[in-house]
C-alpha cells in the first residue's frame, strides 16, 4: 500500500492534469485544480513514506495505519458525496482504491497492535 500511495502521490506532483482528469474529468485541465492535485500528491507521498516508516517502528505502526485509513476514508467519502459531478469510472475507481486501502490499513493496524 505504501509504494502505491507514493506512486500515486508522485504522479499527482509530476503530471497533475493527467491524473486529475482520470478522477474528476475535464476539470483536471484547469490550473487551479492542478494546484490542488499537486498538494494532494505531496500529502500522499508523505503518507506513503510514513507507512514505510511503520514497518520498522512497530510502536507507532497501529496508530499510523489507522491514520492512513482515515485519510483514505475521507477520500472515499468526498468521492461518494461528489460522485454526480465526476466521471463514473473515476468515481468507481477511487471508491474501490480508497475503500480497499482503508480496509488493508485497518487490518494492518490490528496485526501490528
Amino acid at each position: 500500500m505504501a509504494i502505491g500511495r507514493i506512486a500515486i502521490g508522485g504522479a499527482l506532483v509530476i503530471a497533475p492534469a493527467a491524473v486529475a482528469r482520470r478522477w474528476i474529468g475535464a476539470d483536471g485541465d484547469r490550473e487551479s485544480v492542478q494546484v490542488m492535485a499537486r498538494a494532494l500528491g505531496v500529502r500522499d507521498l508523505v503518507l506513503g513514506l510514513i507507512a514505510l516508516h511503520t514497518l520498522d517502528h512497530s510502536e507507532v505502526g497501529p496508530r499510523w495505519q489507522r491514520t492512513l485509513a482515515a485519510c483514505d476514508l475521507v477520500d472515499l467519502t468526498a468521492t461518494v458525496v461528489g460522485r454526480n459531478a465526476l466521471p463514473a469510472a473515476g468515481a468507481a475507481g477511487t471508491v474501490a482504491l480508497a475503500g480497499g486501502a482503508a480496509a488493508v490499513e485497518l487490518w494492518a493496524a490490528g496485526k501490528l497492535g
